[in-house]
């Protein structure tokens, strides 16, 4: 009943392009969980912006609480699940920023509205009320207002997560699911492969 992954980054590409198909909102959602400075355990979701044999990239407020735990503790687990597919892939491993260049390729990208809102969001800090935000939103319109490009704050970038290991799960009859990890002692070594029990 066991599949055989002989190039976990491949596979992952096909299960994502299959989930771009079935999954009606985000196929790239992944939870991602961190460690804060206290100890503390948090999880939310993010989206998945890229991946390739480097890792596994994703955007933030660098100040925010997720971005001060991966500067506190740099490691993170994510978890993609697709429903309609009844599948799931698990990565654990060290996370690293991304450089200035790089995330301001991306940032390049967005809708101007999201680059505006990357200046404006204080992002987890405490919001008195929407009309604050909505403040320093009208304030940044008006400071890049005729700019179709502008640069990225600062304090917004990329990570990248470089898994040490990956799990693919998929659904089997009775809970008996099919699970087969995969890891490694170096972000760039190679794979060693472990079937596991459901």
């Amino acid at each position: 009943m066991s599949f055989n992954v002989s190039d976990p980054l491949s596979l992952f590409s096909q299960w994502l392009d299959e989930a771009a198909g079935t999954e009606v909102n985000d196929p790239n959602a992944m939870a991602l969980a961190t460690l804060d400075a206290d100890g503390t355990l948090s999880n939310r979701i993010v989206l998945l912006k890229g991946h390739d044999a480097q890792g596994f990239r994703f955007f933030t407020n660098y100040e925010g609480r997720k971005g001060l735990a991966l500067e506190a503790n740099p490691k993170a687990a994510a978890l993609f699940h697709w429903k309609t597919l009844d599948r799931q892939v698990r990565l654990e491993g060290p996370v690293k920023r991304l450089s200035p260049e790089e995330s301001q390729a991306y940032y390049d990208t967005r809708a101007r509205g999201s680059r505006i809102g990357a200046w404006a969001s204080l992002q987890s800090q405490p919001l008195p009320d929407r009309e604050a935000l909505q403040s320093r939103i009208d304030d940044y319109e008006t400071r890049f207002e005729g700019l179709e490009q502008f640069p990225k704050p600062d304090y917004w970038g990329g990570f990248i997560l470089q898994p040490l290991a990956m799990e693919f799960w998929r659904a089997g009859d009775f809970r008996l699911h099919e699970r087969v990890r995969l890891t490694r002692r170096e972000t760039r070594g190679d794979w060693t492969q472990s079937p596991l029990y459901p």
